[in-house]
């Protein structure tokens, strides 16, 4: 905005219109009728506030200044707010016909204000019972009302005391809604306890309410909850635990405080059972118990081995005489442990022939009569296996019917009390398996079938805390075969060959001829930038034969000059740039294009999809986008607010604006994104 052009001033008045409300961070553009000293209007202006939702009618006094801003002129920026309830009749209408109370529209207000008249408010709050007079509304929706109604004063009042303690009206929304009339005291009594209870809430904004609060430094609930955050924060770096001197010193750095302070916050956390200590190691309770129920359960099913002794070298020099595929020896190794033990490991590198093995495994156990399960923890993952084995394989997440509880909680339909039915179950990128789905996946699964768990241990490990798939071969315990035979075919790329040798700790060689690798020096972000967007638009599709779309830019990172986010911004100006004929929705900090590739960001089991015949009829349709499904924006339609996006797996999806957090721009993703993936060409 520009500057300033009047002293700092307060104003009352009634809301006369909502403009704009960003209902996360309470960002909201309204006007007001202003109230003069001597109650005469004086006029409608334009204001603009970060506050929880406000409603049209209701009464606020602002305190600002007047701005001009640059395209919309002169404007009442509000840096603080009170609010009343509305006290004209024409206010309190108005008010009550905003959908603030759920039942009273436009025609219920204008009469309840007719009879009532300014002692409306007075009777909704203390008889509600009187609102039966009026036709139409009976006892129950009169009580319903006045219960509504006191919700609302309710929620105001946490709301205003939440915000004086500088908390976002987003975030205040969240914590009312978790604790309801018990806000205040919650909150007053130990404020770290949002840390641990509201999503969004982390110990350092905590922590500024505390202060805000004047709650000592040295607090029990300021340690114990600083000792938390380090877990917490270790978890979402990937840690099951903290060796305890690290938790201790990086404590004392993030509380400022002694060590024998730590020391006792720990002890505290661990008789209220909210961490564990297993010798050195430190845990949230929850991953301990977590990782040790993985531990014995894979045990318990490893003990499930059968005798085939006796038939199983017949069993595979058949499977070589139907398919006319000849197995190396350490795949026949991997076979027969598949058809023999209880847990079993297969890993490999790239062109080891890991999907060879599979298929044989999954021959023959079919032909022994035992059901199979094939499953990967990504839909593009499972997508992969499909393709390749021809058996179909689902999600770990839909093969365990994942969905999600009224308070958004993640639950499993298959569990303890309801198991998977199948004999054997195959996991394959298990790599990208995390201590929290590999725990629900083994409650799952009864004792006495067969698990086969098959991925590249050197590849990277999940996003989620845990290196299951290294650590499961590295404990020497589980029946496990590598395979490391390169086949000739394979040894034909030099993508395979230099993979292996950084594998081996060798340098990759990246000046030699090849057909399929490429080195390429830029020594600054501009240079590579450019680079990159030249092999994506025109170099490599004309080497390659196949279109910029099919081409995927990967990067270590979301963030920085040359991160994903950054990178796709660039890529879309030169693959998709704007043009009078496609239409665009700004989102957040994205731009959506008609002719974006975009991708799914998260597993929505509800979302639903279409697909169709060429000729426009519906071919089949129902629920389930994942996390890495990638397709094309097709349509932005601004009347319905929608974008419609075209799967490459021909499923069509329409988005509300409301859900367009759940796709991003595609054009560059994060190693980690493309974990499970082909593509024709890689930059």
């Amino acid at each position: 905005m520009g500057g300033v052009v009047e002293d700092s001033i307060t104003i009352e008045g009634s809301v006369e219109n909502i403009i704009y409300q960003n209902e996360e961070n309470g960002y909201t553009v309204f006007s007001i009728e202003v109230y003069l000293p001597d109650g005469t209007s004086g006029g409608e202006i334009t204001c603009v506030a970060t506050m929880p939702k406000i409603s049209e009618g209701e009464r606020l006094r602002l305190t600002g200044n007047y701005k001009v801003h640059p395209t919309y002129g002169r404007q009442f920026d509000t840096y603080s707010h009170q609010r009343a309830m509305p006290a004209t009749t024409e206010g309190i209408e108005k008010y009550l016909a905003s959908g603030i109370i759920k039942g009273v529209g436009k025609v219920t207000a204008k009469l309840i204000v007719e009879m009532f008249g300014e002692n409306t408010i007075a009777v909704i709050e203390q008889t509600p019972e009187k609102l039966t007079a009026i036709k139409g509304i009976s006892l129950k929706k009169a009580s319903e009302i006045g219960k509504l109604f006191g919700e609302q004063a309710e929620c105001r009042h946490v709301m205003m005391y939440l915000q004086a303690l500088d908390i976002t009206p987003g975030l205040s929304k969240k914590i009312y809604e978790k604790y309801k009339g018990e806000t205040i005291s919650v909150v007053s009594e130990n404020p770290y306890i949002l840390a641990a209870e509201i999503e969004g809430i982390g110990f350092k904004i905590a922590d500024s309410i505390a202060a805000k609060m004047d709650l000592r430094e040295n607090s029990p609930q300021r340690v114990k909850a600083g000792v938390r955050h380090i877990l917490t924060e270790s978890v979402a770096d990937g840690h099951v635990f903290l060796p305890y001197e690290t938790l201790v010193s990086q404590s004392v750095l993030l509380l400022n405080t002694e060590c024998s302070v730590i020391d006792e916050a720990i002890i505290a956390l661990i008789f209220d059972r909210v961490i564990h200590r297993e010798k050195d190691a430190v845990y949230l309770n929850s991953y301990y118990y977590m990782e040790s129920y993985c531990a014995r359960k894979l045990l318990e099913l490893n003990i499930n081995a059968v005798d085939k002794s006796q038939t199983i070298n017949e069993d595979i020099a058949a499977f070589e005489a139907g398919s006319g595929i000849k197995l190396a020896a350490e795949q026949k190794r991997a076979v027969k442990a598949a058809l023999s033990e209880g847990v079993l490991v297969i890993t490999g590198g790239p062109g080891t022939g890991k999907t060879t093995t599979i298929n044989a495994v999954i021959t023959l156990l079919s032909d022994e009569g035992l059901s199979i399960e094939l499953a990967a923890p990504t839909g593009r993952a499972a997508k992969r296996i499909t393709e390749a084995t021809g058996a179909e394989a689902r999600t770990i997440h839909r093969l365990l019917e994942s969905n999600f509880s009224e308070n958004n909680n993640q639950i499993f339909g298959k569990n303890e009390d309801a198991q998977i039915d199948a004999d054997v179950i195959i996991i394959d990128e298990s790599s990208m398996i995390d201590t929290v789905l590999l725990y629900h996946l083994l409650k799952a699964i009864p004792i006495g079938a067969r698990l086969i768990f098959a991925g590249d241990a050197d590849q990277l490990p999940s996003v989620g805390a845990g290196n299951i798939l290294k650590d499961i071969i590295g404990s020497g315990v589980l029946p496990t075969v590598k395979l490391t035979k390169i086949f000739r075919q394979a040894q034909q790329s030099a993508i395979v060959m230099n993979a292996h040798r950084i594998n081996k700790g060798e340098s990759p060689h990246i000046h030699e001829k090849s057909n399929d690798f490429f080195f390429i020096k830029r020594f600054d972000t501009q240079s590579v930038a450019k680079e990159v967007t030249t092999l994506t638009a025109s170099r490599l599709p004309q080497y390659c034969s196949c279109s910029p779309g099919e081409i995927q830019v990967l990067t270590p990172m979301r963030r920085g000059a040359l991160g994903s986010v950054e990178l796709n911004k660039i890529l879309q100006e030169r693959l998709n740039p704007p043009s009078p004929l496609k239409a665009e929705k700004i989102f957040a900090f994205s731009v959506f294009r008609e002719g974006d590739k975009v991708m799914q960001i998260k597993n929505n089991y509800n979302l639903a999809w279409r697909t169709f015949f060429p000729d426009g009829r519906l071919k089949s349709d129902g629920t389930g986008i994942f996390n890495g499904d990638e397709g094309r924006i097709s349509k932005i339609d601004d009347i319905n607010e929608t974008v419609t996006v075209n799967f490459f797996d021909d499923k069509v999806v329409f988005y509300d604006y409301s859900q367009l957090d759940e796709i991003e721009l595609s054009y560059a993703i994060t190693i980690h994104k493309s974990q499970g993936s082909e593509y024709k060409a890689v930059v």
